[in-house]
């Protein structure tokens, strides 16, 4: 019996063996007609370029980066500076995965090129976590590789570190680490980087994760975690964060489900949010139990997903910003009534304030910058009442102005009939029709003006990051129709004010490039295969 199951499985294994191999065939075929080298020749390729790079050469840059999505956007764990690496852009046509590691210094508004021997190939929708250790590092894990033509993927599951102080890569060999995967998050807590989630596509099947990964910083090495509770559904494209106490959070994310009855996968967006609560009695440091988080106030509507996250400070700063996060934009994918269109994306443009301790939600909204004359106004005042009135308490003082903010501009909103799965509520402010107008881009710029208060404009996978309650927001991707329009725009917003978006580097449509594919008529149904995907590509 047992030799026969034995046979019987090594029959299976020529099978897939064969099917493999005629795979293989085809592809190298399609390739060849494309021009276009196997992926594993591409990558040999970049290693060999890279193994060329004799010295680091840092290079002031005279325009900012190029356009592009799903890179990653950190800030420096003690100074104000950002690190941007890598990340993907699309004209239609070709694809350009990138692996450049660009700074950004706040107060000179500059950017520099950071060019060192032996970093990690091009990816994009990977994971970058700052760390103060050793003069200040910036950790990344996995990520996808797309070649020219979008016909070939692969995903990444190496482990690097970069020294800031010293300028070098170095790559992670560590037993046990998680698997080859792209989409996922990475968060650091209690000296440990925790990843959670992402997806594989190999082209012929897919995979979504829901694991916990935690390495340990002090040893290097990748943990084994004991966790119990109910885990939340695989997904990719979530939030996470870490709060002071050791929870971390996850909110949200994206997966395909082959939904009972359904002829095809289904992209399902979700809006649960859970907490990774530590055992408080474990001395181990690796019991952890999943709790769903009921969430509250302006809880984001509609369901998005490839939002881009991040919390208001580093771990351990105290103050207003402590255990905060903040959400800006997204997209929802409406399914249209007849099934042979394709779907219609929805792309938002608000921001939200989470209080991590307790899911609870409040959608921010600017006043505008005052004038002068209104601050002098304000100031007499201040101090014509300061001897006669009483001061409240300043946590209801500030709830109070919150509550007097949020209701004198709270955005008129109609809602739309959909699948019947969700109802949704639509903030005008975001949701002006991308076909009003054929030039492209210009309903960018009717959406960011929608307002008397400047908004930018909406976008997905676009680099997000906080420091001292001042947000930072580059780039992305928006859809227009057909065309994904790739940005490099760059915006900042005091939290503490709330006035008005700095423009950095305003968006102009004159930049903005799509080329419609001769092939696309053929394609149509990769289209829409790329399309639930494209979703996913959140940094």
């Amino acid at each position: 019996m047992g030799k026969k199951d034995k046979k019987k499985g090594k029959g299976a294994e020529k099978t897939a063996a064969k099917t493999q191999k005629k795979t293989n065939l085809k592809i190298k075929k399609t390739l060849q007609s494309k021009g276009e080298e196997d992926i594993d020749t591409l990558l040999a390729q970049f290693a060999e370029a890279d193994q060329k790079k004799l010295q680091v050469v840092v290079e002031l840059c005279k325009a900012p980066p190029s356009k592009r999505s799903a890179f990653s956007f950190t800030m420096h764990p003690e100074k104000d500076q950002l690190f941007m690496l890598a990340g993907e852009y699309f004209n239609g046509i070709n694809t350009m995965v990138h692996n450049e590691l660009y700074s950004y210094t706040v107060k000179q508004d500059r950017w520099h090129d950071i060019r060192c021997p032996g970093g990690p190939p091009p990816r994009c929708a990977h994971q970058t976590v700052a760390v103060q250790q050793n003069g200040g590092e910036l950790w990344v894990f996995g990520g996808e590789f797309t070649s020219k033509s979008q016909s070939q993927f692969y995903h990444y599951k190496d482990l690097w570190v970069y020294s800031i102080a010293n300028k070098t890569w170095r790559k992670i060999t560590a037993k046990d680490g998680p698997s080859a995967r792209s989409g996922h998050r990475m968060v650091l807590s209690q000296k440990k980087l925790f990843l959670f989630g992402g997806f594989h596509d190999n082209g012929f099947d897919y995979k979504y994760f829901n694991d916990v990964h935690a390495f340990d910083l002090e040893n290097y090495q990748w943990l084994k975690l004991e966790i119990s509770g109910k885990l939340p559904d695989a997904r990719s494209a979530c939030g996470m964060a870490a709060l002071n106490d050791g929870r971390l959070l996850v909110y949200g994310g994206y997966s395909r489900q082959k939904l009972q009855g359904a002829k095809d996968d289904s992209g399902v967006i979700h809006t649960d949010m859970f907490h990774l609560v530590p055992n408080k009695h474990d001395t181990t440091g690796l019991q952890y139990k999943w709790v769903l988080v009921k969430q509250s106030g302006d809880v984001p509507n509609p369901p998005r997903c490839s939002f881009s996250f991040s919390a208001c400070c580093s771990l351990g700063q105290a103050g207003t910003w402590q255990d905060k996060a903040v959400l800006f934009g997204g997209v929802n994918d409406i399914q249209p009534p007849d099934e042979d269109e394709k779907l219609e994306g929805e792309f938002f443009n608000d921001l939200f304030l989470l209080d991590m301790t307790r899911g609870s939600w409040v959608e921010l909204q600017l006043s505008g910058k005052r004038s002068a004359a209104d601050e002098e106004k304000k100031r007499r005042r201040a101090e014509e009442d300061k001897d006669d009135v009483e001061m409240p308490d300043v946590q209801e003082a500030d709830d109070a102005a919150a509550e007097l903010t949020k209701a004198s501009l709270e955005p008129q909103v109609h809602t739309v009939v959909t699948d019947g799965i969700f109802t949704l509520t639509v903030d005008m402010r975001s949701s002006t029709s991308a076909a009003a107008s054929n030039e492209l881009g210009s309903s960018l710029v009717a959406r960011a003006a929608d307002k008397n208060v400047f908004w930018p404009p909406p976008r997905i996978s676009g680099g997000l990051s906080v420091r001292s309650g001042v947000l930072y927001l580059y780039g992305g991707l928006y859809e227009e129709g057909d065309k994904q329009l790739t940005l490099n725009d760059f915006y900042s917003l005091d939290l503490n004010k709330l006035e008005e978006w700095r423009v950095i580097k305003p968006l102009d449509p004159k930049d903005l490039e799509w080329f419609d594919s001769e092939d696309d008529e053929d394609d149509d149904d990769d289209d829409d295969s790329d399309s639930e995907d494209g979703s996913e590509d959140d940094h």
